[in-house]
């Protein structure tokens, strides 16, 4: 046995096992892919990586593990070593990536079994008589225990809120996880909190609630990361990387594949380096903006070709981000009280006013180089029917 200092969770105990996966190729990788993507262009401090947060995620599933009399010796052993691998297919720069091999591949970043039951990583399960296929039910949540891994309060969501807050010096992040993990416990086969948990988890899902529009969302973040995206879009359609083997790819062998294009992907990369970001032309949320305009989140390059062609410059100089509506998995989240279940939202009424509150949250981008920013709001505002402002009056002016 040994230890590993976190600077979130203090000492992390690493078994011969824990250690024998962690010091495997693809597991190394993680070291070299950012948590927070291009978050770093806000908070300086956000390098922290998918090795960091799966230790974390490990660490925290342990300890709930560790309390549950209802799960056997082989079980707590599949547990932490899936949470351990929970992150393994993660692309370059996690959550920029994510999409775009999605659209590709149809293979999100929680579809791992043809990755762990391959190469060193299947050499290592097998060692220690576990079944790669069973470790890939419980990352995806599709086991009773993997609940404990994905699920509507889970370790995972645990982790990344806590260590994100940490990095990013944002007093949001404060979690009670501790009591959280002791008031969590199976009921019918349903991983729930008890109602001794309740205060616990309603800081977790205000803490996540808050976190959005400050670190997820941050207009900055989203801007850097749809020039990201677009760019490597431009190099997959180029034929300059092979979408594949993009999944493979850290943040890293990323950029310098950017780097080595003659033409957008480069300049961008240059931005990137040098923080040089395109500035928002038009963000506004749902109050100026119908919820019809989530449907044309599926035409994003025709609408970036339509603004380009009325304002008369190039489509690589405009980005239409259309986010889709906060997920909000939380709220099916069940307490126990009183030997019946209730869900999260109709035991707190904190949960329940935050259900309405997450669409305060959205906001739609179109991002431009400065000198274009005057002309592109203009006709994206025509573009998208926004919402004229009501005029606010000051007191000396009535």
């Amino acid at each position: 046995m040994k230890v590993i200092r976190d600077p979130v969770h203090g000492y992390i105990e690493m078994d011969s096992m824990s250690l024998k996966i962690c010091d495997t190729k693809k597991m190394q990788r993680l070291r070299r892919i950012r948590q927070l993507g291009t978050s770093n262009l806000v908070y300086p401090g956000a390098n922290h990586t998918r090795f960091e947060h799966s230790l974390g995620t490990m660490h925290l599933a342990t300890m709930l593990t560790n309390q549950l009399e209802s799960m056997s010796s082989d079980e707590k052993t599949e547990l932490k070593a899936a949470s351990l691998l929970h992150d393994i297919g993660h692309g370059p720069l996690s959550h920029v990536s994510e999409g775009i091999i999605k659209y590709y591949t149809r293979k999100k970043h929680d579809d791992v079994k043809e990755i762990i039951n391959k190469g060193q990583i299947r050499e290592v399960l097998h060692e220690f008589g576990l079944n790669p296929s069973t470790l890939a039910k419980h990352i995806k949540g599709e086991t009773s225990i993997g609940q404990i891994l994905c699920s509507e309060i889970d370790v995972d969501r645990m982790d990344y809120l806590i260590r994100d807050a940490h990095y990013t010096g944002v007093t949001f992040g404060l979690v009670d996880h501790i009591r959280l993990i002791h008031e969590m416990d199976f009921y019918e086969q349903k991983l729930v909190v008890t109602i001794g948990g309740l205060k616990a988890a309603e800081s977790l899902l205000v803490s996540r609630f808050l976190m959005h529009p400050s670190v997820y969302f941050h207009h900055v973040s989203r801007i850097a990361e749809t020039m990201c995206s677009k760019a490597i879009r431009y190099l997959i359609n180029k034929g300059s990387i092979d979408v594949f083997r993009l999944r493979e790819m850290d943040d890293a062998q990323l950029f310098q594949a950017m780097k080595n294009d003659d033409g957008y992907a480069s300049d961008i990369a240059q931005r990137l380096d040098e923080r040089r970001l395109y500035k928002r032309a038009l963000y506004v949320g749902f109050d100026e903006v119908s919820d019809s305009v989530l449907k044309m989140k599926n035409n994003v390059d025709r609408i970036e070709n339509e603004i380009a062609e009325i304002v008369g410059i190039d489509s690589e100089n405009i980005l239409v981000d259309i986010p889709k509506l906060p997920e909000i998995t939380e709220l099916k989240a069940m307490v126990k009280k009183d030997n019946n279940l209730l869900r999260i939202d109709e035991a707190s009424h904190i949960v329940s006013i935050l259900e309405k509150a997450h669409l305060d949250n959205w906001k739609m981008g179109v991002y431009t180089p400065e000198e274009y920013r005057e002309p592109v709001n203009n006709v994206a505002r025509d573009f998208f029917d926004v919402k004229k402002n009501t005029k606010q009056f000051r007191l000396t002016e009535l």
